[in-house]
């Protein structure tokens, strides 16, 4: 079958067309942006790559176009798809139909921590497929894990691990990308308001998560965080699948921190002890995400104490807290943040493993729910933790970014620029501190461009 997949270049429909390649379909697709690191590692599998969305990338007609939930009405190529009658589908819907009826479905849900706690639940599973066969996962995750070097593969086993976004699926199917899984194992790692574009508050994405509850059948599993109060009231609308709870010192799953940072930690399960954990990440949301990883590997049917030493070789995924480089004692990070609540703990989490050394931030608003103002309240608390906050002000953003700065007690500015930013950030930068940018955007490369700005001193 001949597949041209709308918006390949996306890290999602990117996993897609590489799992429908390694089924053996001929796959080709369009995209506004071609580039790599993604055109690249699509060329290299043997798909066809056309920039921009014209009528005659659909010419001839394909067996089957995959629409991704970037397209919209209007676009030359889905206007033509429509007047032609040619067959489509939505990619979420292409993969729970054609790849994930028969496989072991792991799905991770949540605000935050959905590319991360993916990418860890494959590793554990891979891990585990060692000892135990028929383990090694398959897996689709939102990102590019340390431990694979690529977003997506088949896998030899039943289990396939995925992220399950509560972003719609595309524009004739206004549903959650995650009601098309099907997972015998769902993670419901955490539940705040996102996505302002699409939701018009919290009740309704606390819909579109029961409906993912609907589907999860009676000999399966939720693997549910238990200091959240809005997922216990999703739970409250219905379950009928059986429920672990996990927390930092309440939960099925409990964490009892040894290091503050996040660093190491005991685990116990239904006060059975487990063992101690150790890793490199930081911050009470990864010792969160790591429990929900554990959890759900072990309902899949690993040995959570033989998981244990599987943490410490676990590398995150690009982007998040991602070292970029160290000059003269200013070490700078890369980190894909787009929520109040990610920017606090990934900053309380930092602040507790390097005590009172400065920590500089740059922070994008990059996500539609930040640029429209959704969490602007929010943010100067958020930013408790920051010595410093240099915020990107573009002159196109729709609200004055100047409360939240002067919310900041003298440690914030805005800049009109990257330039300008980086810039700024080079003026107050000393030896010792950390600078982090924040975006979930490519932010135009800064947090490189500061790291070539200091190797320039």
């Amino acid at each position: 079958m001949r597949l041209h997949i709308l918006g390949i270049c996306g890290t999602f429909m990117g996993g897609v067309a590489a799992l429908a390649r390694e089924l053996g379909h001929t796959v080709e697709g369009s995209d506004a942006n071609v580039y790599p690191p993604m055109s690249t590692q699509l060329e290299a599998l043997g798909i066809g790559l056309m920039s921009g969305y014209a009528a005659e990338h659909l010419q001839p007609a394909p067996d089957l176009v995959v629409v991704g939930n970037a397209m919209t009405r209007g676009n030359p190529a889905i206007e033509y798809m429509l007047d032609q009658r040619l067959r489509y589908i939505s990619g979420p819907q292409w993969l729970g139909e054609t790849l994930l009826a028969d496989r072991d479905v792991l799905a991770v849900a949540g605000t935050h921590g959905k590319t991360t706690t993916t990418s860890l639940l494959a590793h554990l599973l891979e891990h585990a497929s060692k000892e135990q066969a028929g383990l090694s996962p398959g897996f689709l995750v939102g990102g590019v894990p340390g431990n694979f070097g690529v977003s997506a593969r088949l896998g030899q086993g039943k289990p396939f691990v995925i992220e399950a976004d509560e972003y719609d699926t595309a524009f004739f199917d206004k549903r959650s990308k995650f009601v098309h899984y099907r997972p015998r194992i769902a993670i419901l790692n955490n539940l705040e308001f996102d996505h302002a574009d699409i939701f018009p508050d919290v009740a309704a994405i606390q819909r579109q998560f029961h409906h993912l509850v609907r589907t999860v059948p009676g000999n399966g599993r939720l693997i549910v965080n238990a200091h959240d109060q809005r997922l216990a009231e999703v739970l409250a609308m219905g379950c009928w699948t059986p429920v672990e709870t996990f927390g930092i010192g309440c939960g099925d799953w409990q964490a009892t921190l040894i290091e503050a940072d996040g660093s190491a930690f005991t685990v116990h399960r239904n006060g059975e002890l487990i063992g101690d954990l150790h890793w490199s990440l930081l911050g009470n949301h990864s010792v969160m995400n790591a429990l929900a990883a554990l959890a759900a590997a072990t309902a899949a049917g690993a040995d959570p104490r033989a998981l244990l030493p599987a943490f410490a070789s676990f590398e995150s995924v690009k982007r998040r807290m991602e070292l970029v480089g160290e000059v003269n004692g200013v070490r700078v990070y890369d980190d894909f943040a787009h929520h109040p609540t990610a920017i606090a703990t990934t900053l309380a989490g930092l602040r507790a493993k390097i005590g009172n050394a400065r920590i500089l931030v740059a922070l994008e608003p990059r996500s539609n729910s930040m640029r429209q103002g959704a969490h602007a309240e929010a943010l100067a608390p958020s930013l408790a933790d920051a010595d410093a906050v240099v915020f990107l002000h573009r002159p196109e953003l729709p609200w004055d970014a100047s409360h939240v700065t002067a919310a900041l007690d003298g440690r914030g500015s805005t800049a009109p620029t990257v330039d300008a930013l980086i810039a700024a950030l080079h003026e107050q930068v000393h030896p010792g501190d950390q600078v982090i940018f924040m975006s979930n955007g490519g932010f135009e490369a800064a947090p490189r461009r500061f790291v070539e700005r200091l190797r320039q001193d």
